[in-house]
């Protein structure tokens, strides 16, 4: 069936924190992003998602928040939907000592991109660099994963910890999406992709009050302190 993969929302341990991970194969899902509706007002929540679907006979079997945004929920970077592109790419950097730097500009940090050939992950400078049409993208930071390798500036033991969501494109194609249920730091958070799920490129959504999760399976439908979320990455039957 297809979407069926979306589905497979479930919740993992890994070295002591708890996580819910859904597993979505984009050959046969049909993933998006979502950020405005119709009327050019930003959805905010996923219900309003799910509704508006609903309205085209489809279904919205999940969602999750796709990266950091502004306060007027405007996406904070690169934000492709439907093959359009409707922010530019931020490269822009921020000095300073690591703890002052804002995630997002923690370089490198990357796209989560949806095209042709499936899903992917890349440093922003390398995807880019290799600019190819794709349908969807949406930019956030810092990288988690890159080609097997941690992040150099994610710090073990580190006492910066908070809710955190990400995504992993593994080495068989498929997306793996993650939100912790608990406080858990950088280091901790990109080992699970790494190590437990087996992705070799893995990117950071957001954390805190930020993070957000849509699953009926699982009666998730959360709500954001900050009023609502930007982007969203969702699945649609």
């Amino acid at each position: 069936m297809p979407g069926a993969q979306a589905r497979q929302c479930t919740e993992q341990g890994f070295e002591g924190s708890s996580y819910v991970v859904c597993t979505v194969d984009p050959a046969v899902s049909d993933l998006r992003l979502f950020w405005k509706n119709d009327a050019g007002d930003p959805y905010r929540r996923f219900s309003r998602i799910a509704d508006a679907v609903r309205t085209q006979g489809q279904e919205l079997v999940f969602a999750i928040n796709g990266g950091m945004y502004q306060p007027d929920y405007t996406p904070l970077g690169l934000y492709v939907e439907n093959g359009k592109e409707l922010r530019p790419a931020d490269v822009s950097s921020v000095e300073g000592r690591p703890a002052q730097i804002p995630n997002f500009y923690k370089k490198p940090n990357g796209v989560f991109f949806i095209g042709e050939a499936g899903a992917g992950i890349l440093p922003t400078d390398e995807f880019l660099a290799a600019r190819s049409a794709v349908r969807f993208a949406t930019q956030s930071g810092p990288m988690l994963v890159i080609d097997n390798a941690l992040h150099p500036a994610l710090i073990p033991g580190s006492t910066d910890r908070t809710r955190r969501s990400g995504v992993g494109v593994c080495g068989t194609g498929l997306v793996r999406f993650a939100i912790s249920s608990g406080r858990v730091n950088f280091h901790e958070f990109a080992r699970l992709f790494r190590d437990e799920l087996g992705c070799p490129n893995a990117l950071f959504l957001d954390g805190g009050r930020g993070t957000g999760l849509y699953s009926p399976d699982l009666r998730r439908n959360d709500f954001s302190w900050y009023g609502g979320y930007g982007p969203m990455l969702g699945v649609v039957e």
